[in-house]
């Protein structure tokens, strides 16, 4: 399942240039790396974290005060984002990179969804 998203990844988001990686489930935007993609962690159980959905992809959300970690709700295997939201705004990640995750079909989706989002 995570080939099949690997391959639409972009080669750029918000001026961060994809990087080379010895992994075939991860990929590196920015040099130091502003944003990492992993497929293949651990779908998350149910959670009161925030979910968002965006295009279709639910979106389990930490926050944290300078890094963010975003992951896939619903699917299996899910995919996670680690970035800085001060360098990748969330927006732009979540619009660029959901139709690539939207690969993995939703076995589940979010209850309470704090934000739904379609972006053309």
């Amino acid at each position: 399942m995570c080939a099949e998203m690997m391959v639409l990844l972009p080669p750029e988001i918000s001026d961060q240039k994809k990087r080379q990686t010895n992994s075939q489930a991860t990929a590196v935007w920015g040099d130091p790396a502003q944003l990492v993609l992993r497929c293949g962690v651990t779908s998350p159980p149910p959670s009161t974290d925030p979910c968002v959905s965006v295009n279709g992809v639910d979106w389990l959300a930490k926050e944290g005060k300078e890094v963010w970690t975003l992951t896939t709700y619903g699917r299996v295997p899910a995919t996670e984002l680690v970035f800085d939201p001060n360098v990748i705004p969330s927006s732009t990640v979540l619009a660029t990179l959901s139709s690539a995750a939207s690969k993995i079909p939703a076995e589940r989706t979010c209850t309470d969804v704090s934000k739904s989002v379609d972006v053309p």
